[in-house]
């Protein structure tokens, strides 16, 4: 049974007993507990986030073994490559990398995860609270998933989302890509052979 069938907070999922006592020790719980009256943290991915996923071209994916030990691991492709499937389902293929397999060993014996997506240009961050499974043998899931220029994945990893949290833009660091400071280097570019053209003609005239 979920937390949403028990009627307990998606806020539940992240706000363990040992938390709150933190929180109350620590003059926060109050404000917690107002969230929490009112259903915690969003549980289906709605049009605003599903807009925001398909515009990440990567995201940290944590995952941990049965006796606790914590992994991360970055994920990138092309935009879109992580995919809403529904309100409450996201995916995403996986592909082969190094071999270690520390995500697909955790899985198999853990299938609590957090996904954690940046938007640093705009200085956005989502925090996503799921259990995952892995599905090998689902033909058209694995067939969506894929990206230009990559075969069809051997696998896929599906999330059902549990909780959604947007972070404070507080601390984070604005960085750029490439992609989105070529429109601005691009008319730098232009306005430059631009004065480069005048400076000609008027050297032109001089002579």
């Amino acid at each position: 049974m979920s937390d949403s069938d028990k009627g307990e907070p998606s806020s539940d999922v992240v706000f363990s007993d040992a938390v709150k006592r933190e929180q109350e020790r620590r003059g926060s719980r109050g404000r917690f507990a107002r969230m929490e009256a009112r259903g915690g943290f969003r549980r289906e991915i709605d049009a605003d986030l599903a807009a925001f996923i398909a515009r990440r071209d990567s995201f940290y994916f944590a995952s941990a073994s049965a006796t606790g030990q914590p992994y991360v691991q970055h994920r990138g492709g092309p935009p879109g490559f992580l995919r809403v499937l529904d309100p409450q389902r996201l995916a995403f293929a996986d592909l082969t990398g190094n071999e270690q397999y520390v995500s697909l060993g955790n899985l198999a014996e853990n299938d609590r995860v957090q996904l954690f997506l940046m938007d640093y240009a705009n200085r956005r961050r989502v925090k996503v609270w799921g259990r995952a499974r892995l599905v090998e043998d689902d033909d058209t899931l694995l067939a969506a998933l894929r990206t230009d220029g990559d075969d069809k994945p051997a696998r896929a990893i599906v999330v059902r989302v549990e909780a959604w949290d947007v972070n404070c833009p507080k601390h984070i660091t604005q960085r750029f890509s490439e992609a989105e400071l070529a429109p601005a280097i691009g008319r730098l570019h232009q306005r430059i052979a631009e004065l480069e053209a005048e400076v000609a003609a008027l050297q032109a005239d001089a002579d």
